[in-house]
């Protein structure tokens, strides 16, 4: 519509300059015709130019033309620009035209803010029908963000701290740092309650109103054990409130505030959403693992951040380099601010036993499992208490558990805890229960969640470490000792 509008004032233009020109020669004089002495001279390039004497003589103005044209005038210059060359200063910018003011949205979702934004310009610089009907449109999906917004802020969770928690006893200090700045860093030690305390802060603040709180884990246990824990916490069913999303398994809906995701399934988003519209804030969580989504992720954010200054980023870790982060995070030279939470620190008595005694016979020498038997009967009688054993893979757990169910009485529960596990057997482990529980693990219950109720720790010395063999050019998972 505004390309056919300017065809048709470039063509009146047009129009308009040819009847001038008409008008001009039907007024001027004829011309006089040349004489011989005056005819075309050539010049030394060998052109014909024509003489002075065949030019038309300019007519003077009357007296009465002057006055009704007045003095000659210069033209004005614009606003903002230089009277001397015409040029605009930085001083004085272009003034922005008032309709192309995007008018304030922070009372709608973050998903609808771009699409606003876009249908607001297109308004005006359209004209007529075309622009009211933009308008039309601008309107209604204002009305429809702006509902939703404050439903969802009226429906936003109370959260309730634990004052035993340590990260709640610097609770102000956090929400202060969020409130202020874009990027926080949160270094919290195992066991100080960064990771289920972090979101429920930042629903105290508000957030999640304009858009989800993404909380990244780096596996699937952790991100289901996690929502899980939150959810009881905001006394509301998983899947409300608080949802997970991992790999073929959506647990969010429309109503949830903040959502639990491994590293991968946000990564994979940021494909078809560039702009990360539908969250208001996240939360890196576990950023010393430094595995490559987390890497991608960690640049990623980097280049959105100062495109969306209303989005919020917290990073967290049990052991992390918070100098190399806030350096990473930095913005106009200045890092980003970090906050130190300390852990809960028990007395921790330390027993070494070894699987193979020196003095033994061959005959009688003992394996990883039959050790593994023994350090249990000691732990047995020395009180209650559930026991955490650390193995090294799948194959061993299973091992382990036949190995102790033949030994132990029936009384015993024995969990199995690895990644292969259906959600339902994986989470036996955070169920009440009131016998002792022997829980045979791999390390992601040393660096993805926490175990209640666990008073033993048994550690084979054992874990799966990856490497790159460079005579096969690939990674693989070997067996080493490690403690």
């Amino acid at each position: 519509h505004v390309k056919e509008q300017l065809q048709e004032a470039l063509k009146a233009a047009q129009a308009k300059q040819q009847e001038q020109q008409r008008a001009e020669a039907k007024a001027a004089p004829a011309p006089q015709e040349p004489s011989a002495r005056s005819g075309p001279v050539a010049d030394k390039s060998g052109k014909n130019e024509q003489p002075r004497s065949a030019q038309p003589p300019r007519q003077p103005r009357s007296p009465q033309q002057r006055e009704a044209k007045g003095p000659r005038q210069e033209p004005r210059p614009a606003q903002g620009q230089n009277p001397r060359n015409g040029q605009r200063s930085p001083q004085n910018p272009r003034p922005r035209q008032s309709g192309s003011d995007t008018p304030p949205l922070d009372t709608c979702m973050a998903a609808d803010r771009g699409r606003l934004r876009g249908l607001w310009r297109s308004a005006a610089q359209a004209g007529g029908d075309k622009a009211a009907e933009l308008r039309q449109q601008f309107e209604a999906i204002y009305a429809k963000s702006s509902a939703r917004y404050q439903a969802r802020q009226a429906n936003l969770p109370k959260p309730e701290f634990a004052e035993d928690l340590p990260v709640n006893g610097r609770r102000a200090e956090i929400a202060e740092l969020i409130a202020k700045h874009q990027v926080v860093i949160v270094c919290g030690e195992t066991g100080s309650g960064k990771t289920t305390q972090l979101p429920k802060i930042c629903l105290e603040l508000g957030r999640g109103t304009g858009g989800l709180i993404g909380h990244t884990q780096p596996r699937r246990i952790a991100a289901r054990s996690t929502a899980a824990r939150i959810a009881q916490e905001l006394n509301g069913e998983l899947g409300r409130h608080v949802g997970y999303k991992i790999r073929f398994n959506d647990r969010t809906g429309p109503d949830s505030y903040v959502k639990l995701m491994t590293d991968g399934i946000l990564l994979a988003e940021t494909q078809t959403d560039p702009w990360l519209s539908q969250y208001d804030t996240l939360i890196i969580d576990e950023a010393h693992e430094r595995s490559l989504n987390i890497d991608f992720l960690l640049g990623f954010l980097r280049q959105l951040l100062p495109r969306r200054p209303e989005l919020k980023l917290i990073v967290t870790s049990a052991t992390i380099d918070a100098e190399r982060f806030a350096q990473h995070f930095a913005r106009d030279g200045r890092p980003a601010p970090g906050i130190e939470v300390s852990g809960r620190l028990y007395p921790v008595e330390v027993r070494y036993r070894p699987v193979q005694d020196e003095e033994a016979e061959r005959d009688d020498q003992r394996d990883m499992y039959d050790a593994l038997v023994d350090a249990c009967d000691e732990l047995h009688r020395h009180g209650p208490g559930d026991i955490l054993v650390f193995l090294p893979g799948e194959r061993e757990i299973r091992d382990a558990a036949e190995a102790l169910r033949k030994h132990h009485p029936p009384g015993t529960e024995i969990l199995p805890l690895f990644a292969r596990l259906s959600a339902e057997e994986q989470s036996r482990i955070f169920k009440p229960h009131g016998g002792r529980r022997i829980v045979l693990a791999t390390n992601v219950a040393e660096t993805s969640l926490t175990v209640p109720g666990i008073r033993y720790v048994v550690d084979t010395g054992l874990a799966r470490v990856k490497r790159y063999s460079y005579r096969n050019k690939v990674e693989q998972l070997q067996v080493e000792k490690v403690a």
